[in-house]
């Protein structure tokens, strides 16, 4: 999703061949959209009050098909429907948190929290090792951050080569850790929190499973990261990076001693990752705030973001700079959510959004759970090939999703957390994802060798992921 070109420049939240190739993929699904109100008769379910369908309720009317200018002007219009709201505060959310992280990055923030963690503890490998990937983890999971600590890759493998490891190790760290983090997500804001606010849930409903699963996953990219150390420790020639490794070192500079700026920026920025944790656990744990999880996470971190740029800025002006130059690069991924929108927008106006509800919901009559969620994963599975930002995929899918769930009978919960899994850890394995490919060529290293590293580990969560959602939906999760 982000590039870092230079550093004046604000990273983008999707770069610009990804953004055309996801406007046209949603388009055409939106023009299809429309185009399936000539063939597919206009329904009706009645609702409760959640505005969850009630089973059993249906009924079929007429084909009508919708007007062309309403399919047109569905991206604009959503912002004026009765999602509008949602939507609205979404964007919002999405661009504040972008301006937030890219004034993090342009004032050094999260690189001197980070090495700064890393450099107390250099003398010590493995404890360096298992805390720089509960750093990485926690930011992702937690903050929903990802591309943005990608951004530190460089930091991470001058450290690991300083300590006599290799580049790989430090991609499994940074870029492992993150994206991992981010799908064993806990309170990651740009999956369970707006999947959260799609399903009239609070953040923290079934969090222990995902608390649960979060630790196992740790668990299991520290050993693997182990394992691999103790074998290029034994044999340094086994490691994939070794040539390159050897012409990086060379070059190897080390920065041993910290500024008293520095210094300053970490305790400022410490504080400041606190509050946002606090203001997390107080959302998810208050039911009566927890669906004003949004606008609270907005104005959190729109308030700690200016008043840590006023304390670290020398010039005051370079806090709306930062701030508005990660607001402008996240005004595409905007775009996208307004026309993944529109196709439930379109599927509503037209008639035809409970008739498609009715006709799944037929077809997975009487087919066990099981398969019914295993068949959810396959489908976000299948859109993470193509649609790569988790909130403009969240909402083309989790409103048509939601409901048909719980007519079968799945709770809310069990989908958000399916959508998670789904969502993310793909990212290290799919050609197609940016972000994968611009770490790998920052650290120099090529899509072959990052796949015969990490295939096994790979299909070992994908495995487990099955079975952690087979046991969710045992115990009605």
């Amino acid at each position: 999703m982000e590039k870092q070109e230079e550093k004046s420049k604000a990273f983008s939240n999707i770069n610009a061949r990804s953004f055309l190739f996801v406007l046209i993929l949603l388009g055409a699904i939106l023009a299809l959209s429309g185009a399936l109100s000539y063939f597919i008769p206009q329904g009706t379910f009645l609702r409760d009050s959640e505005g969850m369908i009630i089973d059993g309720t249906y009924i079929q009317g007429e084909v009508e098909g919708i007007a062309i200018w309403r399919v047109l002007t569905a991206p604009v219009r959503v912002f004026f429907s009765s999602d509008a709201l949602t939507i609205i505060f979404i964007s919002l959310f999405l661009l504040i948190m972008s301006g937030v992280f890219n004034l993090l990055d342009k004032t050094d923030g999260i690189r001197i929290v980070i090495s700064k963690t890393v450099r107390k503890f250099s003398n010590r490998k493995n404890l360096v090792i298992c805390i720089a990937l509960l750093i990485f983890m926690a930011f992702g999971s937690f903050f929903g951050m990802f591309e943005e600590l990608v951004t530190l890759l460089p930091i991470v493998i001058l450290f690991m080569l300083s300590m006599g490891l290799d580049t790989l190790t430090g991609l499994g760290i940074c870029m492992l850790g993150a994206c991992f983090g981010f799908s064993a997500a806990i309170t990651n804001p740009f999956s369970v929190g707006l999947a959260s606010n799609l399903a009239g849930t609070y953040v923290l409903q079934g969090a222990w499973l995902r608390i649960l699963f979060f630790v196992f996953v740790y668990a299991v990219v520290c050993g693997f990261l182990f394992l691999h150390i103790r074998r290029i420790s034994k044999n340094p020639t086994q490691s994939l990076t070794y040539e390159v490794d050897i012409e990086k070192r060379k070059t190897l500079v080390m920065q041993t001693e910290e500024s008293e700026s520095d210094q300053f920026i970490f305790k400022v920025y410490a504080v400041f990752f606190a509050v946002q944790l606090v203001m997390l656990v107080l959302i998810a744990s208050i039911r009566a705030i927890s669906e004003f999880a949004i606008p609270l996470l907005s104005f959190s971190f729109l308030v700690g973001g200016i008043t840590c740029g006023c304390f670290v800025c020398e010039n005051k002006k370079d806090v709306a700079k930062h701030m508005g130059q990660g607001a402008l690069s996240m005004l595409p991924a905007v775009a996208l959510i307004a026309i993944a929108s529109s196709v439930k927008l379109v599927m509503s106006e037209s008639g035809i959004l409970d008739t498609v509800m009715y006709k799944v919901i037929e077809f997975l009559r009487g087919k066990n759970k099981f398969f019914c969620i295993i068949l959810v994963y396959f489908l976000i599975l299948f859109l993470q090939i193509f649609i790569g930002s988790a909130s403009a995929k969240l909402m083309l899918i989790m409103p048509i999703m939601l409901p048909i769930c719980g007519a079968l009978g799945l709770s809310p919960t069990v989908v958000i957390l399916t959508y998670c899994i789904a969502d993310g850890f793909t990212d290290m394995i799919i050609p197609t994802n940016p972000v994968l490919l611009i770490g790998l060529s920052m650290a120099n290293v090529s899509y072959g060798k990052w796949v015969k590293w990490t295939w096994k580990l790979q299909l070992f969560v994908f495995s487990v992921t099955i079975l952690l959602l087979m046991f969710a939906v045992q115990i009605g999760y």
